[in-house]
């Protein structure tokens, strides 16, 4: 699976007040479990991915990075990780899930695994975040605007949206992605947006900013 842009727009954005324990959740080949411990230096990273070979290829990415004794991964299911894991809080989790509902899967089982929701999955993923997150912790999530609408009604009573930042390609045009952060704690919902491109194949500034710590292409 190809670095997107989902994962390192979340990998960049997502954050929490001096965080100690992340936690990754569907971490795929490792990226966004990376940026996060190069961000965060006190921060102890533990990335759950379900399919085998992304898992493999994301620890021998950890392993390979100076700050490997702070990443590990789970190779496993969410659902047997949270049992794993029952007494743990973690100051953020994130999440760039598989996101297509109500859609064909792909014939390539990785590929399905990558990009469609098992039914219930973000049922389970709601009903369980808050009794991982710490007081003041955060939950951050990428997903399509379809699909980022149902997660905000299923989150209602468990969670409360604390920023909401609308990702469109182009000025101008409809978003395409939401980045969803909430919390325990009620507060005001702050909404922003973010622009990708300025021009075709031109990356705007604020994608620039945002990523030159991360992408060489900057």
């Amino acid at each position: 699976m190809k670095i997107n842009t989902d994962g390192v727009l979340l990998g960049a954005t997502a954050s929490a007040e001096n965080p100690k324990m992340i936690l990754d959740i569907g971490t795929g080949t490792g990226v966004i479990a990376l940026m996060l411990a190069q961000r965060f230096p006190e921060a102890k990273i533990d990335a759950v991915e379900i399919d085998f070979s992304s898992a493999e290829t994301a620890k021998r990415n950890f392993n390979n990075v100076v700050f490997a004794d702070r990443l590990q991964i789970f190779p496993t299911s969410i659902q047997n990780f949270w049992l794993q894991k029952q007494h743990q809080r973690y100051d953020l989790i994130v999440s760039n899930p598989p996101f297509y509902l109500d859609t064909l899967t792909s014939p390539k089982e990785n590929k399905t695994l990558a990009k469609h929701a098992e039914p219930g999955f973000f049922e389970n993923l709601l009903n369980n975040i808050p009794d991982f997150l710490s007081a003041e912790g955060n939950f951050t999530i990428i997903l399509p605007v379809k699909t980022a609408s149902v997660v905000k009604k299923l989150a209602a009573g468990k969670l409360f949206l604390h920023q909401e930042t609308a990702v469109s390609s182009f000025e101008n045009e409809k978003p395409h992605r939401q980045i969803l952060s909430f919390g325990l704690n009620q507060t005001k919902t702050g909404h922003t947006s973010f622009t990708i491109y300025k021009s075709e194949k031109v990356y705007s500034d604020d994608y620039q900013k945002l990523l030159k710590d991360f992408l060489t292409i900057f």
